[in-house]
Formats: structure tokens, C-alpha cells, sequence
């Protein structure tokens, strides 16, 4: 009996299957039915690794309690240009999932989406000050309208009482509150998504290695396969590939040879997560709730105590702890990072190494805490944490871009970016945060670099399924709010509403 993949040839191949790789499937499926699709996946699931959901935050990252999006510029004002583009994008994907679900191309949004409310908490007075600007430069803009800002902890109490109960009445606090935030299983999404594909004739294939791109001499990719269960080997060729391997995605665009990718490298950084299922404390929280992150941290440690639902179930997120490993996936080697060291990027990652010791410093630190330091972490945000109801669990595996920079040899980048073949027949995805929760926007990107001459053709189709497509609702006050109340009854959602 043979295991892999019997199909020889597919006009798409997309590699990995994570929530990007299935919303870049869903988009062609969608805007070229015709194409033929297979999606190859090394683990036996869809969306085990980043994008599972005790692997990630499950943050709708829509930049309303993300500290990081709005950093305090040398003047102490805050800018906010980014937190506003970041919503933009998260509304886009709420349009896109609304319009499959309106079509009944995937099931209930309550399988992968909540209501759950973003909070801001702050202590001591200067970070107070910081949050009251942020507030006052984010409340005018249309997407930010229903943000609520208060000083008093019997408001914040009723907003979230565990972050208030047991505290020293002499902490100086402050939060902000948007009731419309939301929490995604991104992992039960992609499930989604791929069941979709798969009962529209795309091939998924699960427990299969890719180990080797190379370009075909009819201009294509011929792609090495491997079924390790049994040890088979196989092969299929392919007009257009798209590496979304998540941490995996680096070797494989580094074994394609394309001159664009020259010049990265990956920074991986692990870490942890303090779950909580207990019904008793779960049903006291309900919020995220985004705190500072520590001096030399990377964003994606920015400490917050979240509600989750997986599977149905509630239960709470502390966290993340962050650490330091040399795999660049949960299940891959720890050769990953020695192993992916080439000429054209050693001397970014030598440069990233001497810029960021301050980074190295905070993990060295951070590997280091015991437990009971983890403990006195969380009892920061809730006061009264009982470390007996949290159980440590390991979060997914990020790798961070390093790039190179003309002045300074090299950098470090938070966050993603796509990669695009200069004939439009590879493209992948590096880097992490925000991620999944705008997968939607990030695919459109790379769907516009790969297929320039095809998308001035498919507009009318992505307006038609994203009527906010091409606009910027924070400058469209009254598009905005009918998109956000339209997408809202789609995904049984709370409606943003305004406060004075």
C-alpha cells in the first residue's frame, strides 16, 4: 500500500497546514475554482503548530489592548498609525470568515470564535500617563470609538475582578476596555478552512514531508516527498508554490535558491503558557487583558491573562514565559538554526547578535525563573492566583525574521513578511505576530506579488466577498460601522458600541 501522494502534477502546492496556508487555498478556490490544489502537511492534522490554540494567545489582534502597536514616541506622544492599520486588517478577516460562513462554506462561527473583551491594565504612574495618551490618541478613530479608559478599580473590578481583587489599594492603576474583542481558535479555523478544500476537490495529504524545492525547466518547482510513517518516497511538480511552514518555512525558501531569499536569517524564541481549566476561576474572567511588557522583551511577550474557548470549553491564559530553543518548530531538530547559517546571512544574524544583547539578557533570565518566579509573574496580573490551578504548558515555536539593513548589517524584525519569487512561482511567509488574525490581508499581498496579471481580474470577486476591500473604514465612519455590525451577526459577535 502506498502512502504518498498519488497526484503527479497540481497548478498550486501549498506547503504546511497552518491557518495561512488554508486561507491562501480557501482565496483560490474561491477566485479560480479551477485550479488544481494539494496541500501537503508533515504532522497528522491541520493546525498543530502555531496555529493551534494552546500554541498561540488566540488574540482577534485587532490593536485594541496590544501596548506594543503604540509605543510612546521621544516626545511622549503616541502615534496611532499602526494600531489603526492593524484593525483595518483584523476587519478584513472578520469579512472574509463572514463571507464563508454567510455561504455555508465552512460551519458555525461559534467552532472557532468569541466575544471576548480586550482590556489594557497598567500599574504605577507613569505607565498610567502612557495608557491615558494611548487612549486619547486612539478614541477618535472610528475603530476605536467603543474604547473605554478608567482610573477607578471598582470600574476595572466589574470589567474583570481578578486583576483587582487582592491588590494594594496604593497601586496607581489604569484600563482601557473594547466589549467587542474577540478570541479565536485559529487551529480549529484552519480545520475549517482545509474542510472546505478538501470537499472542493483539493488533495490534503497529511503526515508528509517536503524535503527539497527545485526549480523545473518548464519554469515550475519539482518538489522532493517523503512519507516517514513508512519511509516512502515521492515527488510532485508544480506551477505555483507557497511556503507556509510557519518556522519551517525558511530552509524550505533557502533550498528553492530564489535570489529573494538571500540575506535571512531566523531568530527562534519558545515559551510557555500558564493554562487554567478550572470552571470555579474561568467564570470569574472574561477578557484579555494586555499588560507592559519588560524592558528588552519581544512583543510577543507581552504579559496578559486571557479567557480562551477551545473546544467549547472556557478556561484562562497566562503568559507567555519567553525562552530560547534552536528548532524553529514545536516537532522539528534542533539543528534548525545552526542549519539554516548561510554565507548570504551570516553577517545579519552576527550583527542582530552584537545590536540585541539586551534581548539575550531578558532570555537568559527568563529560561532561568523557577516556577514560584513564574507564580509571583502572574500574581502581577491576578493577585490572588492559587499556583496549584495552573498547570505550565510549552507554546508554539517562533522564529523572528533577521534581515539585512545597509547601515547596521543586520536586524531584527517583529512581525511578518512575505516573499515573493520574481516570476510569481514561489512565494512564502516569515515571522509571527499579529499573524493568523490577519492571515486574510497577508495572503491578499502575497496573491497580489505571485499573480500580478491575475488580480486585476479577481477585484471584483474580493469586493464582493469583502465589501470593505480597498477602503479604509477608520476614514468611512458610517461603511465601517455597517461592516463591523454585518460581519458581527455573521460570526454572532457583540457589536462595537459607542461610549462617551
Amino acid at each position: 500500500m502506498t502512502f504518498i501522494s498519488k497526484t503527479q502534477h497540481a497548478d498550486v502546492v501549498l506547503i504546511g497546514g497552518g491557518i495561512m496556508s488554508a486561507t491562501l487555498g480557501a482565496f483560490i478556490k474561491q477566485l479560480e475554482p479551477t485550479w488544481s490544489i494539494s496541500l501537503f502537511e508533515r504532522l497528522d492534522e491541520v493546525g498543530l503548530e502555531s496555529s493551534g490554540p494552546w500554541n498561540n494567545a488566540g488574540t482577534g489582534h485587532a490593536a485594541l489592548c496590544e501596548l506594543n502597536y503604540t509605543p510612546a514616541a521621544k516626545d511622549g506622544s503616541v502615534k496611532p498609525a499602526k494600531a489603526i492599520h492593524i484593525n483595518e486588517q483584523f476587519q478584513l478577516s472578520r469579512q472574509f470568515w463572514s463571507h464563508l460562513v454567510d455561504n455555508s462554506l465552512i460551519g458555525s462561527p461559534k467552532r472557532f470564535i468569541n466575544t471576548v473583551p480586550h482590556m489594557s491594565f497598567v500599574i504605577g504612574d507613569d505607565h498610567v500617563d502612557f495608557l491615558r495618551r494611548r487612549y486619547e490618541a486612539l478614541k477618535p478613530n472610528t475603530l476605536f470609538r467603543s474604547m473605554e479608559y478608567s482610573e477607578d478599580p471598582s470600574l476595572i473590578a466589574k470589567w474583570a475582578p481578578l486583576i483587582v481583587q487582592g491588590r494594594d489599594p496604593r497601586q496607581k492603576v489604569a484600563a482601557t476596555r473594547a466589549a467587542e474583542g474577540t478570541d479565536v481558535d485559529f487551529g480549529a479555523l484552519t480545520r475549517e478552512l482545509t474542510g472546505y478544500l478538501r470537499n472542493n476537490g483539493v488533495e490534503v495529504n497529511y503526515g508528509h514531508d517536503v524535503t527539497d524545492i527545485r526549480r523545473a525547466s518548464d519554469g515550475g518547482w519539482d518538489l522532493k516527498l517523503k512519507y516517514p510513517a513508512s519511509g516512502e518516497h515521492g515527488g510532485i511538480h508544480a506551477k505555483f508554490v507557497f511556503v507556509g511552514a510557519g518556522g519551517g518555512a525558511l530552509h524550505l525558501l533557502q533550498a528553492s535558491g530564489i535570489p529573494e531569499s538571500k540575506g535571512y536569517g531566523g531568530f527562534p524564541v519558545s515559551g510557555q503558557f500558564f493554562r487554567c481549566t478550572d470552571p470555579a476561576v474561568a467564570s470569574q474572567h472574561a477578557a484579555k487583558v494586555y499588560g507592559q511588557a519588560s524592558v528588552g522583551a519581544p512583543p510577543m511577550s507581552v504579559p496578559h491573562l486571557d479567557t480562551r474557548y477551545v473546544n467549547g470549553k472556557r478556561s484562562l491564559l497566562f503568559g507567555p514565559y519567553a525562552g530560547f530553543s534552536t528548532n524553529f518548530l514545536k516537532t522539528s531538530s534542533y539543528l534548525d538554526l545552526p542549519l539554516s547559517i548561510r554565507p548570504s546571512n551570516i553577517i545579519p544574524m552576527l550583527a542582530v547578535a552584537k545590536d540585541n544583547m539586551d534581548l539575550t539578557a531578558y532570555l537568559i533570565k527568563e529560561v532561568a525563573k523557577g516556577r514560584d518566579a513564574k507564580v509571583e509573574s502572574l500574581r502581577e496580573y491576578y493577585p490572588e492566583a492559587k499556583g496549584d490551578d495552573w498547570e505550565l504548558i510549552t507554546a508554539g515555536q517562533r522564529v523572528q525574521i533577521i534581515k539585512r539593513d545597509p547601515h547596521k548589517g543586520g536586524v531584527l524584525q517583529f512581525g511578518t513578511e512575505v516573499i515573493a519569487g520574481r516570476d510569481g512561482s514561489i512565494g512564502a511567509l516569515l515571522g509571527a505576530s499579529p499573524g493568523a488574525s490577519t492571515a486574510v490581508p497577508i495572503m491578499i499581498e502575497l496573491l497580489q506579488k505571485t499573480f500580478p496579471k491575475n488580480f486585476k481580474g479577481w477585484q471584483g470577486k474580493l469586493k464582493e466577498m469583502m465589501p470593505g476591500y480597498g477602503v479604509k473604514l477608520n476614514d468611512n465612519p458610517e461603511l465601517a460601522e455597517e461592516i463591523e455590525a454585518s460581519t458581527a451577526r455573521s460570526l454572532q459577535l457583540q457589536e462595537a458600541s459607542v461610549n462617551s
